[in-house]
């Protein structure tokens, strides 16, 4: 009987089993969100696989159409040059291409632009797409250091003139949309008063002006990003004064800052290390949020400054139904987003540990 009882095995102290739990359900939440995020960009990739071909007219139409109007081409001359030009058969059906674009993508492969023949899509968005992230990286950058600064003078100030006028202002550059206020850059200052040389900040760069490590390339590249930095400066700035004003105010009435305050702590280390360090942890998510939409938030902005980022080179495909090159440009903001969110998400559970302890639902 002893030997049979000694060859049982031994029960795991509960303190042990319970201390592992949180992992298993941190793990577990984890890959529920790395699944779901993967759902999404497949369902995302699908329908604007489909949606892009909704659209009046395809490449080849789109072309001759052009051609007729512009050029004067006869509509059988300009289906010939068409059909030359393009590696592109609209009459194939629509599952085969379907099924031809899902594995051509499992294998990375994004294709080729259509109207620009032999030019892989990659090689098309890699060219855009820094000008894209420099001119809306440095805008989203300015903003949140404003808008945070702005948003603490705020809620330090609260029902004061200042306060309020602040408060104003941040609610109108809240409201209007970027491309709006794009237009009344162009149209106030650019036509209007004459003050902006719009004709000449258009574009990424001067003609003639090689990219390269140089005071002259940084001071172009700044030139012709200028107007639409400022636009993204000044639409973005309202929303991150709002919620810092928001979270400061919380933050303010805490009992440690009480507390800190009645031990004769100095009022600027108070403000930048009690008040500002955990009021502007609740923006951590947003701010990363809103680094996934870096990229999709262009695509109305640059097609009126005509600064050649991945917006207006978008902007130029859908209007000539490239759908290789819109498919390509979808698929990296619908990927850029999602796994913006779902770092946030990772973000703000660690913040928070009771969000992937849950049961996974924060």
């Amino acid at each position: 009987m002893g030997s049979v009882a000694s060859s049982r095995p031994r029960p795991r102290p509960r303190s042990r089993v319970i201390a592992r739990l949180p992992r298993r359900q941190g793990t577990l939440w984890l890959l529920r969100r790395l699944a779901k995020a993967a759902l999404t960009i497949f369902v995302v990739t699908s329908l604007t696989f489909f949606m892009v071909r909704l659209l009046p007219g395809d490449p080849v139409d789109v072309y001759v159409q052009t051609q007729i109007a512009q050029y004067g081409f006869t509509y059988d001359d300009a289906v010939a040059q068409a059909s030359s030009l393009f590696a592109f058969n609209s009459d194939q059906p629509l599952l085969l291409q379907y099924v031809d674009y899902l594995s051509r993508l499992a294998r990375g492969d994004l294709g080729q632009s259509i109207l620009s023949s032999g030019v892989p899509v990659t090689e098309i968005i890699f060219q855009y797409l820094p000008w894209t992230l420099f001119s809306v990286g440095t805008g989203l950058l300015l903003a949140i250091v404003f808008g945070v600064l702005l948003g603490m003078l705020m809620a330090y100030r609260r029902g004061g003139v200042l306060d309020d006028a602040l408060s104003a202002l941040g609610s109108i550059l809240y409201s209007i949309p970027n491309y709006l206020f794009a237009i009344m850059l162009i149209v106030f200052f650019g036509v209007r008063l004459d003050w902006l040389p719009i004709t000449n900040m258009r574009g990424a760069l001067s003609s003639g002006q090689d990219v390269e490590f140089s005071v002259a390339f940084v001071r172009d590249a700044f030139y012709h990003a200028a107007l639409p930095i400022l636009t993204y400066t000044l639409t973005g700035i309202g929303t991150w004064m709002l919620l810092m004003k928001s979270s400061t105010v919380a933050a303010l009435d805490e009992d440690y800052v009480t507390a800190a305050r009645a031990r004769g702590i100095r009022p600027g280390r108070i403000a930048a290390t009690y008040v500002g360090r955990n009021a502007i942890l609740p923006l951590f998510t947003q701010m990363t949020i809103a680094i996934g939409f870096v990229v999709g938030g262009s695509f109305l902005v640059e097609p009126i400054f005509v600064y050649q980022g991945i917006g207006y080179i978008l902007f130029t495909a859908i209007q000539r139904r490239d759908y290789p090159l819109m498919q390509g440009i979808f698929l990296m903001i619908t990927v850029s987003v999602v796994v913006a969110t779902l770092l946030a998400d990772i973000l703000y559970s660690r913040l928070d540990p009771r969000i992937r302890t849950s049961g996974g639902e924060g």
